[in-house]
């Protein structure tokens, strides 16, 4: 059950088959066919030329290619990505023009049948390995990024075309809504916090807009909901449902249910794909909680919750989660781990979304509880990370060379031994301690976006090649 139930973009993909005069037409023929499976088998809307339109529905002559375009241009509101199949050698020239006419700004896949050895005579040789590295050449001159398959050649119906399809729509999904995002902003920044500092305007350039709200007004929100408000009480019966809350005292469960009754509202009403919360000391202080098991059950509804009002590391929590499906959290480069210098301490005190944890409960803050008293700090959730690869990004804005930075690596959850309090886990990655002097050097903050999930790849593809932000996949 999500938090807040949003709406799916459609995996619709523009497709192109290529083709030249002097290789077998009846190799499109098939690979139309093939293609049409697959999007059928894989369950994504697809818009294609009719074999009427054009000589079996390819793209060879500039008259192919402006038909296709337009066809592509009155869906472009459906297009996340075009999926170019070479099934013989194809026209690079008519294939660039194409997708120039069309001008759609949309990811782009290409993909190159494969020959059989026993069958390289004049019916069935394709050459579409010869072919993808002259379309591949023309479309670096006109300036069209693109995305390649893992391998050069594969067949359309094989498994590995599959993933490469798989693989492209996650590439598609984070590129389109990067470009039209909405991020919310309750309260400001701790003070001491001068780490999560960001240039609202580099994100607004880049597609990504903030709407803020003064913690006040949350506060006001909540004075004109009554205890026994409908919305209030069911609320209050989801998070009783979402972990353990045993030692949760009754009115610490209504505020928070108010909280997350107002907090909704404010997402609903603003559109927004998720949010940066003030979740300390303002709160504690004026309101009597702490927000994390709020911020825990949005994040796992899918609408990602950064908690210090860390809008950069909320960047990287949705990006995560576009790439995965899955929830993302943020998270403390907290420790080190003993004398390993490769392991790590993941740490935040805590609002992980609850399908992180091996086995979670909601406690009063293990922190805060020390300088405000329990009474007052009901409402974190606390659990040990599961064991499994993740995914680490750090988005940052570079005021100094005006552009969005960020690293993103792969590692992996342990089980090694670790007796401590919050959201925790020991986290295995590869040549660590060259990893934290470019977080250092690089003037990156000491939060990190994490997915568990194996990711990077995607989200580097994305970033990089299509939306020209600087990022560094670590790993590679």
């Amino acid at each position: 059950m999500s938090f807040i139930q949003h709406k799916e973009l459609k995996s619709s993909f523009g497709i192109i088959l290529g083709n030249r005069d002097v290789f077998p037409d009846h190799l499109v023929k098939e690979g139309r066919k093939d293609i049409i499976y697959i999007m059928n088998e894989l369950e994504y809307e697809y818009i294609i030329l009719d074999e009427g339109d054009t000589p079996l529905g390819a793209v060879e002559t500039y008259s192919d290619a402006k038909k296709c375009a337009e066809l592509f241009k009155k869906n472009s509101d459906e297009i996340l990505g075009v999926v170019l199949c070479l099934c013989n050698f194809g026209d690079e020239k008519a294939i660039a023009n194409t997708l120039k006419i069309a001008n759609l700004n949309v990811p782009v896949l290409i993909q190159a049948s494969s020959d059989e050895i026993d069958k390289m005579d004049r019916v069935h040789r394709r050459d579409a390995f010869c072919g993808k590295i002259s379309v591949t050449s023309v479309l670096y001159q006109y300036g069209i990024p693109f995305t390649l398959t893992k391998y050069h050649t594969c067949p359309i119906k094989s498994d590995i075309f599959k993933e490469d399809l798989k693989r492209f729509e996650k590439i598609c999904r984070i590129v389109k809504k990067l470009r039209k995002t909405r991020l919310g902003q309750i309260g400001t920044r701790p003070n001491a916090f001068e780490t999560v500092r960001y240039s609202e305007k580099i994100l607004e350039i880049n597609g990504i807009s903030i709407e803020p709200i003064d913690l006040s007004e949350i506060f006001g929100y909540i004075n004109q909901l009554n205890d026994d408000d409908p919305k209030v009480l069911d609320k209050a019966e989801f998070i009783k449902n979402y972990t353990s809350t045993s030692i949760l005292p009754e009115d610490s469960l209504v505020k928070l249910a108010k909280l997350a009754v107002v907090i909704e509202n404010w997402v609903v009403e603003n559109e927004l794909d998720g949010f940066a919360f003030q979740c300390w000391p303002s709160i504690v202080s004026n309101f009597g909680i702490v927000p994390c098991a709020v911020m825990s059950m949005f994040s796992e509804g899918l609408v990602p919750a950064a908690c210090e009002v860390d809008i950069s590391g909320l960047v990287g929590m949705y990006i995560l989660q576009l790439a995965s499906r899955n929830p993302s959290s943020i998270v403390d480069w907290n420790n080190n781990y003993g004398d390993d210098p490769n392991k790590m301490v993941l740490f935040h005190c805590s609002n992980f979304p609850k399908s992180f944890f091996q086995d979670s409960k909601m406690t009063v803050h293990p922190i805060m509880s020390e300088f405000n008293g329990e009474e007052n700090t009901f409402g974190a959730i606390q659990g040990r990370v599961k064991t499994k690869p993740c995914t680490m990004l750090r988005i940052e804005t570079d005021d100094l060379y005006g552009e969005i930075k960020a690293i993103v690596v792969e590692g992996k959850y342990t089980n090694d031994p670790l007796d401590t309090y919050g959201g925790y886990g020991v986290v295995e990655i590869a040549n660590l301690q060259k990893l934290l002097k470019k977080l250092c050097r690089g003037g990156f903050a000491h939060h990190v976006a994490v997915s568990l999930n194996e990711i990077g790849d995607i989200v580097h593809e994305a970033l990089f090649n299509y939306l020209g932000w600087n990022i560094e996949f670590f790993n590679k």
